[in-house]
């Protein structure tokens, strides 16, 4: 069942009864780290639920993994929050005993201002790793915050710009649509610039490939009625179809996570199955706003002057198309290439080598095209170069967004990836200057 979209304002304050809020307190200090360097941003944000909600996450699987991770992991597993707590210019990551009591206390505070129980509020960090957070700066501003809090657009993006780092705009997304003769909106920001590649499981254990979903935090809001199995359901699919399909520098965050809170306040019939046609649409409504908050992403990369969508098909198992593309959109020389529009299909065909995937180079073809166009321009056939021009080809590599098209001709499997080219802008944002400590990244 397609779902009839509505894009409308207000990303996490559109559906009913979702309010929030967003205020400077003063977490990131002298060394924490670049990124939040921009006068009083805005740095901690709050999102309440006038009414318990249905909770559902997807949690970093790097073995290395923040607190406020591991605090959140348990409580989404119990399936139920009301409020969401969040910072940007500190990561609290590998901050140890004192991390985990920091991340307990943000729950407290907030939870102090709503009168809830403290396991009913969840917490995400981002910033610079290895540092202890100013807990007194976060009280003082989770105070602050819960008075301020409203339903209005201008709150959601409020939200939006507290949690952002390196990032140089905020992200926001909303979306009405019709459940069971109900209105229903879903809406969401997101952060993530740099270290993104995320990898993303419901328990923040490694899955297998199929199942992978930087630092990236998103956070979701819906008035929809549903249970949590399949709200935990639909998250996993949006995240694979999206956040799990991004790669800026190939770097997994200690800190990725995807939160959605759903309070029913739209009425509808609550969703129980996944098998429910009214769950199709849900579903869809879900992947649209996850994939235009993973591209807003890419497209807002450090340093990022190109977006490439990689389209490889021809793969022996979903496995292998997974690696080849990986390889392809990681490669250093592949991503300079594109910073300077150079449609070299030599390091292309490179990475596919040397990527896990089996490869025929006699079997390979790499083309280019306007983005989600039918017509491809191949500078590769059977391993062999075309005769298309060079002109032609820079051409086709020149706008700032434009699809790769990779065919292994191998077998039925394929794979998206959505990644950007690598610049000098990159490598002198992040190589820091050790003499000036807040010069360093996090």
């Amino acid at each position: 069942m397609k779902a009839k979209l509505k894009s409308i304002e207000g990303s996490i304050t559109a559906p009913k009864g979702f309010l929030a809020s967003g205020v400077f307190c003063d977490i990131k200090r002298l060394g924490t780290g670049k990124g939040s360097n921009k006068g009083r941003k805005r740095d901690l944000a709050l999102l309440v639920s006038e009414t318990p909600a249905v909770a559902a996450g997807m949690f970093t699987t790097n073995q290395v993994c923040a607190a406020p991770v591991k605090v959140c992991i348990p409580r989404v597993a119990k399936g139920r929050a009301q409020a969401v707590v969040a910072n940007s210019g500190n990561a609290n990551a590998c901050t140890g005993r004192q991390g985990m009591k920091d991340a307990i206390e943000m729950t407290r505070a907030a939870a102090a201002a709503f009168h809830l129980p403290a396991e009913q509020v969840l917490v995400a960090s981002t910033g610079r790793i290895g540092v202890c957070l100013p807990m007194d700066n976060l009280r003082a501003g989770i105070r602050q915050a819960s008075q301020l809090l409203g339903h209005g657009p201008e709150h959601a993006a409020e939200a939006a710009e507290a949690i952002l780092t390196s990032d140089s705009r905020p992200k926001q997304v909303a979306v009405e649509f019709k459940l069971g003769g109900k209105t229903v909106r879903l809406g969401g920001i997101c952060k993530g610039a740099g270290m993104i590649q995320p990898g993303m499981s419901m328990s923040g254990k490694r899955p297998a490939a199929r199942q992978l979903h930087a630092t990236m935090l998103c956070f979701l809001t819906t008035d929809a009625a549903i249970e949590r199995a399949p709200l935990q359901a639909a998250l996993q699919e949006a995240v694979a179809q999206s956040f799990n399909r991004v790669t800026v520098d190939g770097d997994m965050s200690t800190n990725d996570t995807v939160l959605i809170l759903a309070n029913g306040l739209a009425e509808n019939a609550p969703l129980a199955s996944v098998r429910a046609k009214e769950f199709q649409v849900f579903q869809a409504a879900l992947n649209q706003v996850c994939l235009e908050l993973a591209r807003m992403i890419v497209r807002d990369g450090e340093g990022v002057t190109r977006m490439v969508t990689l389209r490889l098909s021809g793969a022996r198992s979903y496995t292998d198309a997974d690696a080849a593309v990986r390889a392809v959109a990681n490669s250093a020389l592949v991503k300079t290439s594109w910073c300077g529009g150079d449609p070299n299909w030599g390091r292309i065909i490179d990475a596919l080598g040397y990527s896990a995937a089996t490869v025929v180079e006699e079997k390979v073809d790499i083309g280019y095209s306007a983005p989600g166009a039918k017509k491809v321009i191949w500078s590769l056939r059977r391993g062999q170069p075309t005769g298309v021009s060079f002109k032609t080809l820079c051409q086709a590599a020149a706008p700032r967004e434009f699809d790769l098209h990779i065919r292994l001709n191998l077998g039925r499997a394929g794979a998206i990836l959505y990644a950007a080219d690598l610049t000098e802008a990159y490598v002198d944002f992040n190589k820091g200057d050790v003499s000036n400590p807040a010069s360093l990244g996090g």
